[in-house]
């Protein structure tokens, strides 16, 4: 009976597997629901936003508002890296370092010196496992972003870009295009690049209070700001996505090996009776 006690231990520690699969995938779904509630919200500002400076944006006032600079070269950049700081979400956190790995890659190649900000404890610990030494590591971040989180992660980089120590400022994040697609990409949020207009669309006319030189000095930090906000809110959602489908795809094998145990405890409890019903017959056979 050695086997099917063996088989029997398998069977209960599967089955409290798949209780806590279950539950992490129920949580993932309800947690991601919140999510994506946010990053829908945050979409129609950042839309706004960035038509509005399309629309008030002139090469002459480009000149003076340094987060429009647009360097030459870029000899100096930050490359702000968000992980999670949890694992069970299968590749999302192996995907992201990788998208950051390669990004950092690039810019060396191209020459450039690269300031590394990792937040997340998955992406801090590989980086320290492999030797990469961090400028900034945040691990306090949790599962609903705000935009206080945001603005203290951008402003230092800012900073440093009109203060001209940077060159360009880019953030690799998860797009959280739906639940099964949420690809790694790296945007350059500085310097800031008004998006181009359609080839003729018509140019709002605003009638401007205060100046437009006095909207843009608000707006376009503000611009930055959303811009890693978004990065923080579509990462967090992509985080629940990956660890549900992950989840899932546990609790579904959990179930399939628990057919497959059962079955072979029960071929094994019948080859067992069937040998001790053997056994019987023949004691009694051999007593006659």
């Amino acid at each position: 009976m050695a086997k099917g006690r063996e088989l029997k231990g398998r069977i209960k520690s599967t089955e409290n597997t798949r209780k806590i699969t279950r539950t992490m995938e129920m949580v993932a779904t309800s947690k991601l629901k919140r999510a994506t509630d946010r990053v829908v919200a945050a979409r129609p500002f950042a839309t706004a936003i960035a038509d509005t400076i399309a629309n008030l944006y002139s090469p002459e006032l480009a000149e003076r508002f340094p987060l429009l600079r647009q360097p030459t070269a870029v000899r100096r950049a930050a490359v702000l890296a968000l992980t999670s700081n949890r694992g069970l979400a299968g590749a999302f956190n192996a995907n992201l370092i990788k998208e950051a790995r390669n990004t950092v890659a690039r810019l060396e190649r191209e020459g450039a010196e690269v300031d590394l900000h990792v937040v997340g404890r998955k992406g801090v610990g590989f980086f320290r496992y492999v030797g990469r030494a961090l400028a900034t590591q945040r691990t306090d971040l949790g599962d609903r972003p705000g935009a206080e989180e945001a603005t203290s992660l951008v402003t230092a980089l800012m900073e440093g870009f009109v203060g001209g120590r940077l060159d360009a400022v880019y953030v690799v994040a998860s797009r959280f295009n739906s639940v099964l697609s949420t690809p790694p990409t790296t945007e350059q949020i500085l310097p800031v690049r008004p998006p181009e207009t359609k080839p003729g669309a018509a140019r709002r006319d605003y009638l401007l209070f205060p100046s437009a030189e006095e909207l843009l000095t608000q707006l376009l930090p503000a611009y930055v700001r959303n811009a890693v906000y978004r990065a923080l809110v579509e990462t967090a959602a992509a985080e629940q996505a990956a660890r549900r489908t992950a989840m899932k795809n546990a609790t579904d094998n959990a179930s399939e090996l628990l057919t497959v145990y059962r079955r072979n405890y029960n071929r094994a409890r019948q080859a067992q009776i069937t040998q001790e019903i053997a056994e019987i017959v023949g004691g009694a056979a051999a007593l006659e």
